[in-house]
């Protein structure tokens, strides 16, 4: 179970939340001030640390610099009333991982915490991997298509791939499959079905996470 710290001095707003979040299956737990958030921050690794910006005894940024200090992987999204520009960059500078303008719906705070989470698994994934052999593999544009079928279609025997492919020349495909096997990125079973490894999926979404990243710069 993911583990949030809320920490926020409105009473109503941090058991509000804190509600919302347990019934979404979070185990949640909760800080009255700074100085609180930060000692409870070092004591256990929160999957998640909503930070307010304004509270007593030690304000959300000098808590966010600690938080930092002892949890450098520490996903923080702060939450503030004051939404500029200016603010936004200097919380993100500071290390927040995102943040949140009051007063905000419970669908938007959900959908930045799973984001948050999500891409955090997605780090760990990423320090996993060889990047330079994954790299490697998927410079090649049919190999990442394999990648991509193989993730889709969970299964794929060799003629199916070759179908999808549109490959002439078998041999090329036989020499595709040869590298990501022996990248540990694919597998066959028994039954000479082609499918990913787990590393494959974990490569599957360091491909898609990068494209999406070009296609968004490209906008």
């Amino acid at each position: 179970m993911k583990k949030i710290l809320i920490a926020d001095d409105n009473a109503d707003l941090r058991e509000s939340i804190a509600e919302v979040l347990t019934e979404a299956g979070f185990y949640t737990e909760t800080a009255t001030n700074g100085k609180e958030a930060a000692a409870k921050s070092a004591e256990t690794d929160f999957d998640i640390v909503l930070l307010d910006m304004l509270m007593p005894v030690m304000k959300g940024a000098e808590a966010l610099t600690e938080i930092k200090k002892t949890r450098p992987a520490a996903k923080v999204i702060v939450m503030t009333a004051f939404s500029t520009i200016e603010n936004a960059v200097e919380i993100i500078k500071k290390g927040a991982a995102d943040y949140i303008v009051k007063p905000f719906k419970v669908e938007q705070l959900l959908t930045i915490v799973r984001r948050e989470i999500e891409e955090a698994g997605f780090e760990k994934d990423i320090l996993n991997i060889d990047l330079d052999r994954v790299m490697n593999c998927l410079s090649n544009p049919i190999r990442r298509n394999i990648v991509k079928y193989l993730h889709r279609n969970k299964e794929m025997r060799f003629m199916e791939l070759n179908r999808e492919l549109e490959m002439d020349d078998h041999t090329k495909l036989v020499f595709h499959l040869k590298i990501l096997r022996e990248a540990g990125i694919s597998t066959q079973d028994k039954n000479k079905n082609y499918m990913l490894t787990r590393e494959g999926l974990r490569v599957f979404q360091c491909l898609t996470f990068i494209e999406n990243y070009l296609s968004a710069r490209s906008d």
